[in-house]
């Protein structure tokens, strides 16, 4: 069975959002099973059958972006499939914005009169280069009318990175340093849901949810880039109905 989870946010009536797991999908081996990515080393077959699955819960195909830890956003009703971005968003009802994560972090974003989503593919390198940031710009809403949904991420407890990683983010926020805790060896755990609740919070988006869940630590739920290399791709959705 396919396993969804529908984000707990305050989103109005008209905004339709989910995140999908690991979980109820055709392939096999270190995919298994419900792997979206086609750019994974998994069978195309599975990946096309994974996605057929996924179409049932949507109203269009979502447009796939070509993902590259930057901080672009495209407009997902005007973009090609497979452009080169990290974040889209629509104004047009029926226009389905994904990204593709496994550890990164997935933000999606509504406004509170359902006229506007947006999503942002935010691993580390994209989150201090700005990808919240241009989402929100391109959404062309004030933070305060805006919320955000933090999905399924790796987890403060299990997100070591080097110094260079705390560096990035301490020479924009001097704030970002109460994101990372020292351990052994000159590394740090990094808190990405904190230092996105950070981003947003200087945006003007107070309200935030999710933050609950590490890709690294529950196996059985999700696919995990850290802890096992080759593995799948989950997606995180959102679109106005």
């Amino acid at each position: 069975m396919t396993d969804y989870i529908l984000p707990g946010w305050p989103a109005p009536p008209g905004v339709r959002a989910l995140a999908t797991t690991r979980c109820g999908g055709v392939s096999h081996g270190p995919w298994q099973s419900f792997n979206l990515g086609a750019h994974v080393g998994d069978e195309r077959p599975a990946v096309a059958a994974n996605r057929a699955l996924l179409r049932r819960e949507l109203p269009a195909e979502p447009l796939w972006l070509a993902q590259v830890h930057g901080a672009h956003c495209v407009d997902a009703a005007l973009a090609a499939p497979g452009v080169e971005a990290d974040a889209s968003f629509s104004r047009q009802r029926g226009v389905v914005c994904a990204v593709l994560v496994a550890d990164c972090l997935p933000v999606l974003f509504c406004d509170e009169r359902a006229t506007v989503v947006g999503i942002a593919h935010a691993g580390w390198r994209g989150l201090a280069a700005g990808v919240i940031e241009a989402t929100v710009a391109a959404m062309g809403e004030p933070g305060a009318r805006l919320m955000a949904w933090l999905g399924p991420a790796i987890g403060p407890q299990a997100f070591e990175v080097g110094g260079e990683v705390r560096d990035a983010f301490i020479a924009r926020d001097q704030q970002a340093a109460s994101a990372f805790a020292a351990v052994a060896g000159g590394k740090w755990l990094c808190d990405i849901y904190g230092l996105a609740r950070q981003r947003l919070n200087a945006l003007g988006i107070g309200r935030i949810a999710g933050a609950d869940c590490c890709t690294m630590s529950d196996a059985e739920r999700f696919f995990s880039y850290r802890r096992d290399g080759v593995t799948g791709r989950m997606a995180s959705l959102v679109w106005l109905e």
